[in-house]
């Protein structure tokens, strides 16, 4: 499959990670190797340019070779924060976002969602039985209307995805998207893999 030259990935760990205790879930280890590597990988595959968006422990992240941006709204205020901070600072036309705890997402997820963007500023995914709205394809013309959305205080993804006219792509019967929220689950993984 040829890599999308017209899309920027971007692995979305900038996080507090407050249900892993505090600990930066980007570098917990998954077989030995970083969470958000695993992603970075896996959209290096699909894409020409990967960033990673982080705030803390950045010199761990700019290790791994790829640029590093951090937010440019104080306080952690989400993933929102993070998409808007990488259209302000990285050049690109789409963007696909990805949490730093989604090891496993598909070979084919860019390729899909490009395929189902159509007209649509943004997509995202569905397992088909739920959203993940932080795994999206989003263009850059909605940098605007994003800043002006977080500037009202809004934090919620899924509700902004909507307001700009995107649609969720369904991904039916993937598991590829479940993502490690606890110390517990990461070592559940460990002994799935």
């Amino acid at each position: 499959m040829d890599k999308l030259s017209a899309i920027t990935g971007v692995v979305l760990a900038g996080g507090r990670a407050t249900r892993m205790g505090g600990q930066n879930k980007g570098l917990l280890l998954l077989n030995g190797k970083p969470l958000w590597r695993h992603v970075a990988e896996r959209l290096a595959a699909q894409v020409e340019h990967v960033a990673i968006s982080a705030n803390r422990d950045l010199e761990a992240y700019r290790m791994g070779g790829y640029p590093v941006i951090t937010d440019t709204l104080p306080d952690f205020p989400g993933p929102l924060a993070g998409m808007l901070s990488a259209m302000q600072q990285l050049p690109g036309e789409w963007y696909l976002f990805c949490p730093c705890d989604t090891p496993h997402i598909p070979a084919s997820l860019a390729q899909r969602l490009w395929a189902a963007k159509a007209t649509r500023p943004a997509v995202w995914v569905s397992d088909g039985e739920r959203d993940h709205p932080a795994i999206a394809l989003v263009h850059h013309s909605v940098k605007a209307a994003l800043t002006d959305y977080l500037a009202c205080g809004e934090r919620r993804v899924m509700v902004f995805l909507r307001q700009i006219n995107g649609s969720a792509v369904t991904f039916s019967g993937k598991t590829d998207f479940a993502n490690v929220n606890t110390l517990a689950e990461l070592e559940k993984w460990q002994e799935r893999e």
